[in-house]
């Protein structure tokens, strides 16, 4: 299986990111499709990828010809369908810690700082970039904060965030940080999460699934 797996994302997209490095943490091979969400007013609204994905969000992944959507979802689905390795601890206490940890980032912090509510915060409530970038420190620092107490000190985390082997919530906090630093948010408060993403970006199926690796990234970025 894999074989047949398309990835539709967007180079920076976190959630793409999310997919892209499950999908390698598993070793599963799969087609990039690059869905520009700034060109043409956002590609994403086109109506070939409308009819794709109602939502109009990326990522979403093609697999033998059913259409799968929402990141935590894929990577759950990738999870049921392809389990070695597993993203997901075999014990039901550690798959529920896993799953708290990745959703306080895909659910509760990364929707507040996602392009739509950028986009909406600029063009009808005139908020200029400077203050986009207050508001977007502010949320991501409250949702790392978090993370960091979840993290440290807590016996099941490892080298990784459960663990000694990277997993789902490993897939969720590198892109993250990524933003964390694209919008210059300072990390000295968070050295669990900066150790954790150090090793995380020593492995290849992280290297090859950040951003600037994708085929779709800008020459320059």
């Amino acid at each position: 299986m894999g074989q047949d797996l398309v990835l539709y994302g967007y180079w920076r997209s976190s959630a793409a990111h999310r997919v892209r490095i499950a999908l390698n943490l598993k070793g599963l091979p799969y087609e990039s499709e690059a869905v520009h969400l700034v060109n043409q007013g956002g590609e994403q609204h086109l109506p070939d990828y409308q009819a794709l994905n109602p939502q109009e969000l990326v990522p979403a992944l093609v697999d033998g010809g059913r259409v799968f959507t929402q990141s935590m979802a894929i990577m759950e689905y990738l999870d049921e369908t392809r389990p070695e390795p597993p993203l997901l601890p075999s014990d039901p206490v550690g798959r529920a810690r896993v799953r708290a940890l990745s959703q306080v980032i895909a659910c509760d912090l990364h929707p507040l700082g996602n392009l739509r509510v950028l986009q909406y915060l600029s063009s009808q409530l005139g908020v200029d970039d400077a203050t986009k970038g207050v508001w977007s420190r502010h949320w991501i620092s409250l949702g790392l904060q978090a993370m960091e107490s979840m993290l440290a000190g807590n016996v099941a985390t490892g080298r990784f965030c459960h663990g000694d082997t990277p997993g789902m919530a490993d897939a969720c906090l590198v892109p993250q940080v990524y933003n964390a630093v694209r919008w210059k948010l300072p990390m000295e408060d968070y050295p669990t999460i900066r150790r954790i993403h150090a090793a995380c970006e020593e492995l290849p199926a992280f290297q090859r699934a950040a951003p600037e690796a994708q085929p779709d990234a800008p020459a320059a970025a």
